[in-house]
């Protein structure tokens, strides 16, 4: 009984997750702590539940035509601004994910020597904020143009990065959010995150196991089989909502988000 309502919390959250671009971790793992897990059984069941899925998710992302991922080299980057990286793959939303990777992993390692002398309370006061501000600017540029900027992309895949190493949280909200906010559409947005949220979470996944050497398969299972039957329904919701009302529907989940972070960690 208990291995399918993990399933199910798995289910749940995933759907969200994987239609928004948020809302795994965030959700899922209070619940589970909340019923009596230990943190040590939570954190790597999650993480391997969120590498299978977020690469499941992205596959079924491009099948529904949501994004486009074409990771073969792009042999035409001689006068591209990216050229400089050597590799990189041809399709634009492969490129968003790509750099959403590498960025992601240097922002990482950022935070952890910016951590060593911050207070967690000035931390985590600052994730809540900028959450927050991410999702107002969504709602106030709902009827307006705008155009990708790398620039701006660049700064918002370093931050996710950073948020992650600080707090283990505030990923999806700011990626999925951020890149709406740089130009890009709020499907491809979520398509890219779900792909290159995997993939960071695999690398969480084999650096834990590295440390602790097991992880709780009576939990990681019945938490992938819940969240990888969500994906396709997932994707196949994105495909069907209208662009517009992703995008409200993206700011009022981050908005909301980056409110809970500051009741949490500023108000209480």
């Amino acid at each position: 009984m208990i291995f399918f309502l993990y399933a199910l919390f798995a289910f749940v959250c995933e759907y969200v997750d994987s239609t928004l671009g948020m809302g795994y971790g965030t959700t899922l793992t209070p619940l589970l702590l909340l019923i009596g897990l230990e943190p040590l059984q939570v954190v790597p069941a999650i993480l391997f539940s969120e590498f299978v899925t977020g690469v499941l998710a992205g596959l079924f992302h491009h099948k529904f035509g949501n994004v486009f991922f074409d990771f073969r080299r792009d042999k035409q980057i001689s006068n591209s601004r990216l050229r400089y990286l050597g590799y990189i793959p041809r399709s634009f939303d492969a490129k968003v994910t790509y750099l959403l990777i590498i960025l992601g992993v240097i922002g990482v390692l950022a935070a952890v020597f910016f951590s060593l002398n911050v207070p967690a309370f000035v931390l985590k006061l600052y994730i809540g904020l900028m959450i927050f501000c991410i999702g107002v600017y969504i709602l106030i540029k709902l009827n307006r143009k705008s155009l990708f900027s790398w620039k701006g992309f660049s700064v918002i895949a370093l931050l996710s990065g950073f948020n992650k190493g600080v707090s283990g949280g505030g990923y999806g909200p700011l990626v999925t959010g951020g890149q709406v906010v740089t130009g890009r559409k709020a499907k491809n947005s979520v398509g890219s995150t779900s792909l290159a949220e995997g993939i960071v979470c695999l690398v969480g996944f084999l650096c834990y196991i590295l440390v602790r050497g097991k992880i709780d398969w009576h939990l990681a299972l019945p938490l992938v089989l819940g969240a990888t039957l969500s994906t396709p329904l997932a994707a196949l919701t994105v495909k069907k909502i209208p662009e517009k009302k992703m995008e409200l529907v993206i700011g009022l989940l981050t908005i909301s988000l980056g409110t809970l972070t500051l009741v949490k960690y500023f108000v209480l």
